[in-house]
């Protein structure tokens, strides 16, 4: 008899530990803590809808959590959501609200810590800190998931997405907006943002530091505070994205610094305060990109070289070229300007004549920002005219020797 009893309760021993989830659900009321802790490697928790009042959920096994009807976790201004600090790890279709804030620690709805193959797909960030935060985590998935944030100060936010020491990361689908930077990388490799939409941040769509061989394809960085800043890294390839409406005195469409050996292929510049910013950038090709109504298309400052631009677009900006230098070590052969005035007597499509993108007005402006005041007047147009005959101040190497008569077709292009 009494051997019987201790085999019964054995058996009724894990269910009890577990009562408050049933057949791997757990409803509201329960503790989403309890069913992880007692979940075995490689469950599955589905999580019904609801809300949970609970903070700093740590994952340390392989584990899958579904939110059914997106259950909502508040953590009610306090501490993280969940901490994933193991492998093969999954969170998907959660309402993830109200995490604390701290300017010593980077308190996150999702902070992954060496959490390989973590996939964090279809959730709901709101008024977050930072919404998903992983370190030293390789082959990370991070889809379809819609992450907002709403403060009046840049040190009351975090970044949206936000990556450290990472490899392999897929970004795809994502809609950030509100948070300091969209979405931050530094010392990541190997990955790729892939059509996403990085929208009204504080400071930066897109903010990477010391990341190599990435793939930024097909995104929008619109509206955002300083617009897309690259820099100290190499083999980029940013191929078809939309860089929109980067207003204000410090911004910009895309920011690159201290870059070489990258790919600018295929993009859409359009209304920002300046296209590319460039500064010691070196080797790397921009091809197939469409500049138009912009303040300046390109700023190249004197320290980039070996950079080549062609088969672009330059339509509607105020300043297609400008640069702080008057020797340039880069090439620009075989772009459409819509300020040539040139001709095409032979009728194959390139101008006879070359054309001079930097306005003898664009070098005044570079050296006395304030002179754009006179920017319609007769004068300006009479010292471009002037310069056009007699070079004078502006760089006598940086020229088109073979512009396009017509704009390139570069939507079928990118198809």
């Amino acid at each position: 008899m009494k051997s019987l009893l201790t085999i019964l309760l054995t058996l009724c021993i894990p269910l009890l530990t577990f009562s408050q989830s049933t057949n791997g659900k757990v409803s509201q009321g329960a503790s989403i803590q309890l069913a992880i802790d007692s979940a075995a490697p490689g469950d599955t928790l589905f999580i019904r809808a609801g809300k949970y009042l609970e903070n700093n959920l740590l994952i340390q096994k392989p584990l899958t959590l579904i939110g059914l009807d997106y259950p909502t976790i508040d953590a009610d201004g306090k501490g993280e959501i969940f901490i994933v600090a193991g492998k093969d790890v999954t969170i998907q279709g959660f309402k993830l609200i109200n995490t604390g804030r701290s300017s010593v620690e980077d308190l996150a709805a999702i902070k992954g810590l060496d959490a390989h193959d973590i996939t964090i797909r279809d959730n709901r960030f709101d008024n977050t800190f930072f919404a998903i935060h992983l370190s030293n985590t390789n082959r990370a998935l991070i889809q379809n998931n819609h992450l907002k944030a709403e403060a009046e100060h840049e040190y009351q936010l975090g970044n949206g997405i936000h990556l450290w020491k990472c490899k392999r990361a897929r970004i795809l689908d994502n809609e950030v907006s509100g948070h300091r930077d969209g979405i931050y990388f530094e010392f990541v490799t190997n990955s790729t943002i892939e059509r996403n939409q990085s929208v009204g941040n504080m400071r930066y769509g897109l903010h990477f530091m010391f990341s190599n061989e990435n793939e930024y394809l097909e995104n929008t960085f619109k509206n955002n505070g300083a617009g897309v800043a690259v820099m100290y890294s190499h083999g980029m390839k940013m191929r078809h994205n939309n860089f929109e409406d980067n207003w204000g005195t410090a911004s910009y469409g895309l920011l690159l610094k201290d870059m070489r050996d990258s790919q600018i292929i295929g993009n859409r510049f359009t209304g920002n305060t300046i296209g590319i910013y460039m500064e010691s950038t070196s080797r790397s090709t921009f091809e197939d990109n469409l500049f138009k109504q912009n303040g300046w298309g390109v700023k190249l400052q004197a320290s980039c070289d070996d950079n080549s631009f062609s088969k672009n677009n330059f339509i509607a900006n105020t300043f297609d070229f400008s640069t702080n230098g008057s020797l340039v070590l880069n090439k620009v052969n075989g772009n459409y300007w819509e300020k040539y005035q040139g001709y095409d007597l032979n009728k194959d499509g390139v101008g006879d004549v070359p054309f001079h993108p930097v306005s003898m007005f664009s070098v005044i402006v570079e050296k006395v920002p304030s002179a754009m005041m006179i920017y319609r007047s007769m004068l300006v147009t009479m010292l471009d005219k002037a310069e056009k005959v007699i070079p004078a101040m502006t760089p006598e190497n940086l020229k088109d020797n073979y512009p396009s008569m017509k704009p390139y077709d570069l939507y079928r292009k990118s198809k």
